[in-house]
């Protein structure tokens, strides 16, 4: 198992390194960066806009600042940024905890509902609780998760009962341990339910079309015909056999959970990465996108490598045409 994660990790560091590049590159293709639009101000000499210019590295060919900036990445040196005059390294710490709690959160949420809604409906398939589910799970395929931030968003606004962007409110020191938590999980309604609706409706459909495919197959009828009982064939067999596309999934939310919700954080004014990674690109903070960049493709290679392992140690079959072709 330790020379198959090797071999993964072996295959993914070009994946980052291509990704940093090519991000690098169309960057660098866009008119002028942050410094060009302080060539407005009278206050600025031009000497200043060339020292500044110097010190960041900037006046170098393209290529020599891509790998000055690579090199600087693989010991986590991200660069210093031009916008919010500090390091770039401790800004993304500042904003990943917030964007971290309101993806993981909204992973668990999903999962636990999605999961079993999805069996509930393949078991009882074409019976009325799987029309109901079915119908809920359409509905919110049909309403993108942005969408239903702008519906909740005007909501809470008419109505005062959930507050509108933040993370606390601004008497959150005061306030006990449990008004705290109460506080916390108010701010994050919004964006949470946003991003809850889309994702648990596409993977009920999912957990139902592949739960209903095993019950179909022939071991299922031939477990039947034994006469075990069906929740035995569905918890033992069944459920292990339909796990190999939902720990793929599982590999993609893992290496989405930095920037799968920035377009939701961008509307409702959470102050996550996706908000940071926005305001950096509209800014051209190069040394703040790139940096989010690069921590996105580190969680990329995680995220793979996790449902690599977990689909090695679930299925006896990929272990085994690993070991094949190590011979």
């Amino acid at each position: 198992m330790i020379k198959y994660i090797l071999k993964r990790l072996l295959h993914l560091i070009p994946l980052i390194v291509g990704m940093t590049f090519v991000s690098f590159l169309i960057i660098k293709l866009a008119p002028g960066d942050f410094l060009t639009s302080l060539k407005m101000n009278p206050s600025i000499s031009k000497e200043t806009l060339n020292a500044l210019r110097k010190s960041y590295g900037l006046d170098e060919p393209v290529l020599k600042q891509y790998f000055l900036w690579l090199w600087n990445a693989l010991h986590f040196n991200l660069g210093y940024s031009f916008a919010y005059h500090r390091p770039v390294t401790s800004l993304i710490a500042s904003r990943v905890a917030n964007t971290l709690c309101l993806t993981v959160t909204a992973f668990l949420v999903t999962w636990t509902l999605a999961v079993p809604l999805g069996i509930i409906a393949a078991f009882y398939r074409n019976k009325f609780v799987d029309r109901i589910i079915t119908s809920f799970s359409l509905v919110g395929l049909s309403i993108p998760g942005f969408f239903v931030a702008f519906i909740l968003m005007f909501f809470a606004a008419k109505t005062g009962i959930l507050p509108i962007g933040g993370v606390v409110s601004q008497n959150y020191d005061r306030l006990t341990l449990a008004g705290k938590v109460l506080d916390r999980l108010k701010h994050m309604a919004i964006p949470l339910t946003a991003m809850v609706v889309g994702s648990i409706s596409g993977l009920v459909r999912l957990v139902r079309g592949t739960v209903i495919d095993e019950l179909e197959k022939d071991y299922v009828k031939l477990a039947v015909a034994k006469g075990l009982p069906r929740r035995i064939i569905l918890f033992r067999h069944v459920m292990r056999n339909a796990m190999n596309p939902f720990i793929t999934l599982i590999g993609f939310d893992v290496a989405g959970l930095l920037s799968g919700a920035a377009l939701i954080e961008i509307i409702t004014a959470w102050p996550g990465m996706g908000r940071l990674m926005f305001e950096a690109v509209m800014s051209q903070d190069l040394f703040v996108v790139m940096g989010a960049l690069y921590i996105g493709g580190l969680m990329l290679i995680v995220g793979n490598l996790l449902a690599d392992v977990l689909l090695a140690l679930n299925d006896p079959r990929i272990r085994e045409r690993e070991i094949e072709g190590r011979r």
